[in-house]
């Protein structure tokens, strides 16, 4: 005979859906209210407290557009952070595919030295970059910060695409062998379609990771009209630190657009970690 399955008490699933409930409520506020603090600081004459301003001010949001030019920075960002990301997810979306699908001598090796970039800190390899960019002509340069964004967080991003190309069943590129595909034309016609999610998910992990960066655009680049956004906020701790609305302003205008990036590609971005691009 078959033991009965003992049933949970109703009382206690639904105590255990108002605990779930009641902590993603408590982790949404800590994430949102920073932001929305910061965002209603920017329209108050005096920024701070926790209440809506009696008078809405906008001088904040006038004085980065007019007097700063952050339109000049932000395109800066955003052509920098976008190049980057494509090359990166590029360049590293091949090196994944080759270790996660061939056989070679050497690819432990290949696997290791990406894991290494993990471990060593910005501090410690900013000497050197900032002489190789000197020496090669690229110092305060938009290329030059790209060519450094490329390099930066190519670990995860090749942990991701290496388990989702691994995931794809090997009868694929198989049949496209047979109808004449080379290597090329398997990855980019056969490979790549199906793992657009994977790819995805590097790329918006990516883009944010190029998009906040400050450490190296502070250091790298000097000249105001090459400046990315980060690097302007930089700039309140000195000379605008009494302009507490153009500074919360231009927090807002950096934080957005990583906002509806997210937005934008969340599902995407979902569909990829349940379909196992970040399974080990």
């Amino acid at each position: 005979m078959r033991k009965k399955v003992k049933e949970r008490p109703e009382s206690k699933t639904v105590l255990e859906k108002i605990f779930r409930y009641f902590v993603m409520l408590i982790v949404a506020f800590i994430s949102i209210y920073p932001i929305l603090w910061v965002f209603i600081s920017s329209f108050k004459e005096k920024p701070g407290g926790l209440g809506l301003p009696k008078e809405w001010v906008f001088d904040g949001y006038i004085t980065i557009f007019t007097e700063l030019d952050i339109q000049t920075y932000f395109l800066n960002s955003l052509v920098i952070t976008v190049i980057s990301t494509v090359l990166s997810v590029t360049v590293v979306s091949m090196a994944a595919y080759v270790v996660a699908r061939m056989q070679f001598k050497g690819k432990g090796l290949v696997t290791l030295m990406f894991s290494t970039t993990l471990f060593i800190p910005a501090v410690s390899i900013s000497f050197p970059i900032y002489r190789l960019l000197g020496d090669l002509g690229l110092k305060d340069t938009r290329l030059g910060v790209i060519i450094v964004y490329s390099g930066l967080g190519i670990a995860v991003t090749y942990f991701i695409l290496h388990s989702y190309f691994a995931s794809i069943p090997k009868e694929m590129e198989e049949a496209a062998r047979v109808d004449g595909c080379g290597y090329f034309g398997t990855f980019f016609r056969i490979i790549v379609p199906i793992a657009k999610p994977g790819l995805s998910t590097a790329a918006i992990l990516a883009f944010l990771n190029n998009w906040n960066e400050f450490y190296f655009a502070s250091i790298l680049l000097k000249s105001p009209e090459k400046m990315t956004i980060p690097a302007l906020l930089g700039q309140f701790t000195s000379a605008y630190s009494k302009n507490l609305n153009g500074m919360f302003s231009a927090i807002i205008v950096a934080v957005v657009p990583t906002i509806i990036v997210f937005c934008l590609l969340s599902e995407t971005f979902v569909k990829s970690l349940t379909a196992g691009a970040v399974k080990g």
